[in-house]
């Protein structure tokens, strides 16, 4: 296989029934050698379905391992096959005579040893044996793969085919978690075939729950999360802390008396308690504000101590990449801008509403005079407006909001990744959308995420400030196509050092 060319995978994919994946390989140019190589994630952009992306990583995966059996050497306490010819061979080569005088050396270097030692290269070779079954051992439950006896209610859910909710999604992840567990021989964590199977047997059970045709990225990482996250590491286990106080963790450390003992253990008590006692405040945290959220008049004082004493386990929730729809459920007040702003000056210790708005005020005339935006519609719009009005408050407002939506021209970014004037938001980051934005009557500023509106602001400074403030609170990676825009407003907002905008005059001379 790894000498084939194109059109032998070609004709290979045909004879195991996946001919559809014909004109994608050829466009992509895949050989037999470029076949070999292909990961996960390769095959998974590859071939969109899940289906035949199983059957290609099978195929794969059985022309390795009979290859790697093919070229392994033989034990020596295996027996091999012996056929009637070679038997005979056998006999003439004991009953002759040179079969009584010296000895051929064997082919292991522990036959000729007289001390009993055994090589090193024994040694490792039967240790790579050892692995490479340990290895197909593992890979064998993953080609019969059955899902796990889900309980009622959960399956009711699946029968209906209803989106799940995310204590739901929770439950669902746990019984796969603990199904997966029964499998690990000797290893703590499944290996990415192993996620690969589990997804896409649920997927194949249950098609609905592949949302968008993503579902199967969101419910891998939501699996290997559980298991990195959630699972209790081995040290913190309390028969392995009773082990290392009991005889001691490294080598020549004395061992603990009996009072020692029973305090450790209390100590271990101690701790659990307190755990328990965390999580039932969080929750009590969470389900007040979710109420709060509903209430007409709110108590603001209450909301923000109760999100600063939420901030630990917030933030370990993004930075386990859960998603931030259950995020937002779990804290709705992050829709808000002013608490928005209030989470992004507690990581940060600045106001950024404040500095937005000194940026936009002290670089507006560099921003409008500046070379890359003399001919932008939104530039000649704004000089013909501005030609309408002659109070100084409006002619601010028009100037500031244009600031706005010319910001990522004048780096030479994408604009349609920082704001979308009058259409229809197109992208997943966050963005901003504005609708007659020289109207200040009809005038609106919206923040979305991931396609759908988060919060709708009154005025381009708070807009800016949502967007930059999104960034850092949801733990979004900045586009590289916006990194020039964000990586301004981040200068001056942390007082970096200040940027030069070169004027109309100074760009000619």
């Amino acid at each position: 296989m790894e000498t084939w060319s194109v059109d032998q995978v070609c004709s290979w994919l045909v004879e195991k029934n996946l001919g559809e994946l014909v004109h994608r390989f050829q466009e992509e140019e895949v050989s037999g050698a470029a076949l070999l190589a292909l990961n996960d994630r390769m095959v998974q952009q590859l071939v969109k379905k899940i289906g035949h992306q199983a059957v290609l990583m099978d195929l794969i995966k059985k022309y390795k391992q009979n290859s790697q059996e093919l070229e392994r050497p033989r034990r020596p306490g295996e027996t091999a096959q012996v056929t009637p010819a070679a038997a005979a061979t056998e006999d003439e080569k004991s009953s002759s005579p040179a079969s009584h005088g010296e000895q051929t050396p064997s082919f292991y270097p522990a036959d000729n040893l007289d001390n009993g030692l055994i090589d090193q290269r024994v040694l490792k070779q039967r240790r790579n044996v050892k692995h490479g079954l340990a290895r197909n051992r593992a890979l064998q439950w993953t080609k019969s793969y059955v899902l796990p006896e889900f309980p009622y209610d959960v399956k009711c859910m699946l029968a209906e085919q209803k989106c799940p909710d995310h204590s739901m999604r929770i439950r669902i992840i746990e019984f796969l978690q603990a199904d997966m567990t029964k499998y690990l021989d000797g290893s703590l964590y499944p290996s990415t075939q192993q996620y690969n199977d589990v997804v896409n047997a649920l997927l194949q059970a249950h098609p609905f729950l592949d949302e968008d045709g993503c579902g199967f990225f969101l419910w891998k990482r939501a699996l290997k999360d559980r298991f990195k996250y959630v699972r209790r590491p081995i040290e913190d286990d309390e028969q392995v802390m009773r082990n290392k106080c009991k005889f001691g963790h490294r080598r020549g450390q004395r061992r603990k008396s009996l009072t020692d003992l029973r305090c450790d253990e209390i100590q271990i008590v101690q701790i659990k308690e307190e755990a328990v006692c965390l999580d039932s405040v969080v929750d009590e945290h969470i389900n007040w504000l979710q109420q709060e959220y509903v209430k007409t008049e709110k108590d603001w004082r209450e909301i923000d101590n109760r999100m600063s004493q939420t901030l630990e386990i917030r933030r370990k929730l993004i930075d386990s990449r859960t998603p931030l729809k259950d995020i937002l459920k779990m804290f709705p007040f992050l829709k808000c801008p002013y608490q928005m702003f209030k989470e992004f000056q507690l990581l940060t210790r600045t106001d950024i509403y404040k500095k937005t708005r000194h940026i936009l005020e002290s670089y507006s005339e560099n921003i409008l005079t500046s070379f890359s935006v003399v001919d932008n519609p939104i530039n000649i719009a704004l000089q013909e407006k501005m030609r309408q009005y002659t109070d100084e408050d409006m002619l601010k407002y028009m100037k500031m909001t244009a600031t706005c939506l010319l910001l990522p021209d004048v780096f030479g970014d994408d604009p349609s990744l920082f704001v979308a004037v009058n259409e229809k938001v197109q992208v997943s980051t966050p963005v901003l959308e504005v609708k007659n934005p020289f109207n200040i009557n009809v005038c609106e500023f919206s923040l979305y995420l991931e396609k759908e509106r988060l919060t709708k602001m009154d005025d381009c400074v708070t807009a800016v400030a949502a967007l930059v403030a999104a960034f850092h609170v949801f733990g979004i990676k900045c586009p590289r196509r916006l990194s020039q825009t964000l990586n301004f407003l981040e200068t001056l907002i942390f007082d970096m050092h200040n940027p030069y905008f070169p004027s109309i005059k100074e760009k000619e001379k």
